[in-house]
């Protein structure tokens, strides 16, 4: 059973501090394997690779077949039935039309000295999209992160996505194809980070790496990170759901599950003012993991780390929802665009009844590759702006040199940095000298 708290009970405050501090996945055994690797992969290269690959995966490969053909490819998006190559479709569109408005512009000006100032945004040059391919298999991510990195105008794009004993998933290739991504290895794991993180023969090093995965692909990004730029470090799945009693409790039960289902480290929580109402959901949830597909790992989830926590009111929902800083967040209530506006720290808002979280992991347009385990505090989901930088421009002329030069030669000179201030001030002194 999940965890029930109120905040009339005198233990709240002590009860859901334990429950925010509630750690759900170790990487402090993963971290000496993972270092491990990365050091076999840079010393080793396509051996290590594919040793790896035959050991995990249960794959064997050589340099040659590291990537797929384009023959492959080709043969593998054939067998795509029509509704799915057509929602996927669909899919890519909507995800390129809304990554599209994101684009940021150049800015160039002069100011009242006669400075020229402003800022110029490059694509990186090229970048690594790691696909998941373990329990599942998404080609919803490879949607997601291709898209925008083609968006930004990343001109050279590769993937990884794990084929487990060889089986490969149409729809990631398909996929790869919908985003103008040609270059699929069929690699995963900390083996795949470290061969885009570093290069090996076959494979060339990239210059920011994308995506979610499991403990030792998170731990492979975090320890790359400096060589390589990445985009988070993700952990598992989670939704918290704000509710009044006036909605579907069947409805809110599939979306707590539409988490709970990815995996048993997944978090599921339900705010509501209602307390009958919580427990409606919770029943519902319980009737619906009898015949859930994915019910054992589903219900391991919402019994470990599945909340219902009823609250006095709706701002006091906001305050909670904000202190956990959800990857997703959906809002049904009477009011849910205003309840939306003080819900300040959400990975992904989905506002109304009939937006269910489902909705953004497939054909809403926003990404679903979101921080999680309350980093949507200060940070924000995968965008076209992770595949830009912003370079500074500054253009002097004599004049504008001349009327703000001495301050910063005064700064040098307080800072004890002598060449700074007299590479301004040479300049200084040729001016007037004139």
């Amino acid at each position: 059973m999940p965890v029930f708290l109120s905040t009339t009970d005198a233990t709240f405050e002590t009860e859901f501090a334990d429950f925010l501090s509630t750690k759900r996945e170790s990487d402090s055994d993963v971290l000496e394997i993972v270092n491990g690797i990365i050091a076999d992969v840079r010393a080793r290269g396509d051996a290590a690779v594919i040793e790896l690959t035959t050991k995990f995966d249960r794959l064997t490969l050589t340099s040659d077949t590291l990537a797929f053909s384009t023959a492959e490819i080709d043969a593998a998006i054939a067998e795509v039935p029509d509704a799915e190559r057509e929602a996927l479709a669909l899919a890519a569109t909507r995800i390129k039309a809304y990554h599209q408005k994101q684009l940021p512009q150049d800015a160039r000006w002069t100011d009242a000295t006669g400075a020229s100032l402003g800022w110029r945004w490059s694509a990186v040059s090229s970048a690594g999209l790691y696909v998941p391919g373990g329990l599942a298999s998404y080609p919803s991510s490879v949607l997601m992160n291709a898209i925008p990195a083609a968006v930004a105008g990343v001109k050279n794009l590769v993937i990884c996505a794990p084929t487990p004993d060889g089986k490969v998933n149409p729809l990631v290739l398909l996929a790869a194809r919908l985003s103008g991504v040609e270059t699929v290895y069929r690699l995963g794991g900390a083996q795949a980070i470290a061969a885009m993180a570093y290069g090996t023969e076959t494979i060339a090093p990239v210059d920011k790496i994308t995506g979610p995965g499991n403990a030792f692909v998170a731990v492979a990004k975090r320890q790359g990170f400096g060589q390589v730029g990445i985009d988070m470090i993700a952990g598992p799945s989670e939704i918290l759901v704000i509710a009044d009693k006036d909605n579907n409790p069947d409805w809110l039960a599939l979306d707590l599950l539409s988490q709970a289902e990815h995996d048993e480290s997944a978090q599921s929580i339900l705010l509501t003012d209602n307390e009958d109402f919580g427990k409606a959901v919770a029943q519902a949830v319980e009737k619906r993991l009898e015949t859930l597909e994915r019910r054992l790992i589903a219900g391991k989830s919402w019994a470990d780390y599945g909340a219902v926590i009823v609250v006095n009111d709706l701002d006091e929902a906001a305050a909670l929802s904000n202190r956990i800083a959800p990857e997703h967040l959906e809002i049904c209530v009477a009011d849910a665009e205003g309840l939306a506006d003080k819900c300040i720290h959400a990975g992904a808002i989905f506002i109304g009844a009939y937006t269910p979280e489902a909705i953004g992991d497939y054909v809403g347009g926003p990404n679903h590759v979101l921080p999680t385990g309350r980093t949507a505090r200060f940070s924000s989901g995968l965008n076209v702006l992770d595949f830009m930088k912003k370079t500074t421009i500054s253009r002097m002329t004599p004049e504008s040199l001349r009327a703000i030069g001495p301050a910063a030669a005064t700064l040098a000179t307080s800072e004890s940095l002598e060449a700074h201030g007299l590479s301004v001030l040479a300049r200084l002194e040729t001016l007037n000298n004139e």
